[in-house]
């Protein structure tokens, strides 16, 4: 699993919506929509923060230590298990014994009980045993609570290397960064550049950004071209030189979620390129940020039946992040207000049907956050092994743009058995990727 997915499932195990994650953490939801999306990463604070509040090890979230539950057992040998478990059992019944306690307690009672026909000496040994009895007892009440403190060390010392870990890998990758910059700056066509978003255009989707570069080596004739790859097309606009021997100007290209800008350097018939920048995921933070709840589970661990099929239940789920009241993730580029949604059950990224609208069902209580409710029947699959299922989101706005948002964690049949596809996914936004073009 990803750093994303680790977050969204331990959000959804304490059944939080991703607003009520952000409140708790003192950030947006759009952030958290971005760090579940792992289009970011969360600071180190929200980290240690995210560690606490979901009790598991910043090394567990950064998918560099193994699962909680299996770091544990493989810690303690199974002789430690045993004896934990005879404690735990001794705590939680201590006002209770055990058949063999009793059948010892009874030995030992009727063996005073022969030795001597006094009562007050039957009251003394009888006191005695109870009193051994309650000793044993109280010494293992007293053992287990000293497990419990070792292995709450145990797991704030686990957090610490982690952090530590987290902190070295950072500033060994603050200092690879700085040597770029360096070789960068040596090997550069340009003395000093600025790239900005100067606007956005939502109905048209095109974006304009400005440009500033100073060459650092300038001579007379020399020509400057701002040039803008999209990924779909690419887009030239000449550059107007100023004064101090700077060139400037704008350029308005398709807004997509990768653009690249450079500047082109024409001397004397030579053509020089400089990258300037890089600009991702602006089309995608354009359109409103929906969620998928409850539909996760709706297809883990269902078995192949007898006849070969895959019998999904009836289930329900709901979409958040429809309302215009929706903050924009990127001021500059503003954000769309959602025209239409669909919901569906896709395999191979293919559509297998639309989940039909509905409100919101009766044994569903809470839920405030739910803007749409959507149903599930009850189906049956004929899957092969290696296929894929999600559900996803095709969202409109109301200029006509189109975006997927899938739900993870996907699924996928493997041998006999519908479960979580645990590897990494890469799902492409646009619809065209999953078969809804046009």
């Amino acid at each position: 699993m990803t750093t994303g997915q680790r977050i969204a499932a331990k959000r959804r195990e304490l059944d939080l919506s991703q607003e009520g994650l952000g409140e708790a953490l003192g950030v947006s939801r759009q952030s958290i929509y971005k760090w579940e999306s792992d289009s970011s990463l969360p600071d180190v604070d929200k980290l240690v923060a995210l560690s606490r509040l979901f009790h598991v090890s910043v090394g567990w979230l950064l998918g560099v230590e193994e699962d909680q539950e299996e770091h544990i057992s493989n810690d303690l040998s199974p002789a430690q298990l045993k004896l934990v478990e005879e404690i735990l059992s001794r705590y939680q019944q201590s006002s209770q014994l055990t058949a063999e306690q009793q059948e010892r307690v009874s030995e030992l009672v009727e063996q005073k009980v022969r030795e001597s026909r006094s009562p007050r000496h039957r009251r003394l040994r009888y006191g005695a045993a109870c009193l051994a009895l309650l000793l044993v007892l109280l010494a293992g009440r007293s053992l287990f609570a000293r497990l419990k403190e070792l292995d709450r060390q145990y797991t704030d010392l686990a957090n610490s290397v982690g952090n530590i870990t987290y902190s070295v890998n950072s500033q060994i990758g603050s200092i690879t960064s700085r040597v770029e910059e360096i070789l960068k700056s040596q090997n550069s066509l340009v003395a000093d550049y600025a790239t900005n978003i100067q606007s956005a255009d939502l109905a048209s989707n095109t974006v304009t950004f400005s440009v500033s570069v100073v060459p650092k080596t300038y001579t007379e004739g020399l020509e400057i071209l701002l040039h803008a790859d999209t990924g779909d097309g690419l887009v030239d606009v000449p550059a107007v030189p100023g004064p101090g021997q700077e060139f400037s100007g704008q350029i308005t290209c398709p807004l997509t979620d990768s653009i690249t800008l450079s500047a082109v350097l024409v001397d004397q018939g030579t053509r020089q390129t400089q990258l300037l920048g890089n600009y991702s995921s602006l089309y995608g933070s354009s359109l409103p940020a929906v969620d998928i709840s409850l539909l996760e589970s709706a297809l883990l661990n269902i078995p192949r039946g007898e006849d070969g099929l895959f019998h999904v239940r009836e289930n329900y789920g709901f979409l958040t992040g429809l309302s215009a009241s929706a903050s924009a993730v990127n001021e500059d580029i503003g954000q769309s207000q959602v025209k239409q949604v669909q919901l569906g059950l896709f395999r191979n990224r293919a559509l297998l049907f639309w989940l039909e609208p509905c409100g919101r069902p009766d044994n569903h209580h809470g839920f405030e956050e739910a803007e749409q409710w959507f149903h599930l029947p009850s189906v049956e699959l004929d899957l092969q092994e290696g296929d894929e299922l999600v559900f996803a989101a095709l969202v409109t706005d109301q200029y006509g743009r189109q975006i997927v948002i899938p739900s993870l964690p996907a699924s996928r049949v493997e041998g006999d058995e519908i479960t979580w596809f645990s590897t990494s996914f890469d799902f492409p936004s646009e619809p065209d990727g999953w078969g809804l073009a046009g």
